[in-house]
């Protein structure tokens, strides 16, 4: 990218970042963590030609996420049942490819001036809704 003189990194944060859990402290300092080297990688390379910004993704629906022995066919109800609980103001969990499309709209050629910035993709959880956890999860 330096030696071409143009291009965009993004690294991935959390809506985390910016709305806390009592019991997630560590997690929300790296993530908050991320933000500030993207600040700073935006302001060192931006001379340069690149754009350096930060996704927040709300609750994906990823392996990371699913709690560890629910079968297959039990997923997509525990799937209905944490959307009226999760933090996304949506009610639902993102889909891997909205989170995808995101960044890949954002890497687009229509945002050459934005950089250094933290854009939440998370179906409104940052907006202030309070994040309850389904049983079991």
């Amino acid at each position: 990218m330096l030696k071409a003189g143009y291009g965009v990194i993004f690294c991935t944060s959390s809506s985390a970042a910016e709305q806390a859990r009592p019991d997630g402290g560590a997690y929300t300092a790296s993530k908050r963590a991320v933000q500030g080297i993207v600040k700073s990688a935006a302001l060192a390379y931006g001379p340069h030609g690149i754009r350096v910004n930060a996704i927040l993704p709300g609750t994906t629906d990823t392996a990371f996420v699913r709690p560890p022995g629910i079968p297959d066919a039990d997923w997509a109800a525990y799937k209905k049942a944490f959307g009226p609980l999760n933090v996304d103001g949506l009610e639902r969990m993102a889909e891997p490819q909205e989170i995808a499309r995101a960044v890949l709209a954002l890497a687009w050629d229509d945002f050459p001036y934005m950089t250094g910035a933290s854009v939440a993709v998370d179906g409104g959880s940052t907006a202030g809704r309070k994040m309850v956890r389904p049983t079991g999860a």
